[in-house]
């Protein structure tokens, strides 16, 4: 899995292109993201016993994986993932551009 919750991406196509924002949830199975903040939809809610704010809500609809890029902490700019094996036979994310690890 090359994007995990919490982390920074950016938008690579759509409405929303060029924006960032933080991983809320993956959806491995679907190969979607839900992007804190992006990708606002308006759903007609109806009131339930948890929910009691009915009438057309904004939420985040997931986006799919291959639209978004994550952001590398260090050199803060929108990069591509690799994976590299250390001594101690671990298997971890490299960000390509800066050579840094990710985990």
């Amino acid at each position: 899995m090359r994007i995990h919750k919490d982390e920074m991406v950016s938008v690579l196509s759509g409405r929303d292109r060029g924006k960032q924002g933080k991983v809320q949830r993956v959806f491995l199975k679907e190969g979607l993201v839900l992007v804190e903040g992006l990708n606002m939809v308006k759903r007609h809610k109806r009131p339930t016993g948890t929910v009691r704010q009915a009438g057309i809500v904004e939420q985040e609809a997931p986006i799919p994986m291959s639209r978004v890029m994550l952001v590398c902490p260090k050199c803060t700019k929108p990069t591509t993932i690799g994976y590299k094996f250390l001594e101690d036979n671990t298997k971890v994310r490299v960000c390509k551009s800066c050579k840094e690890v990710l985990d």
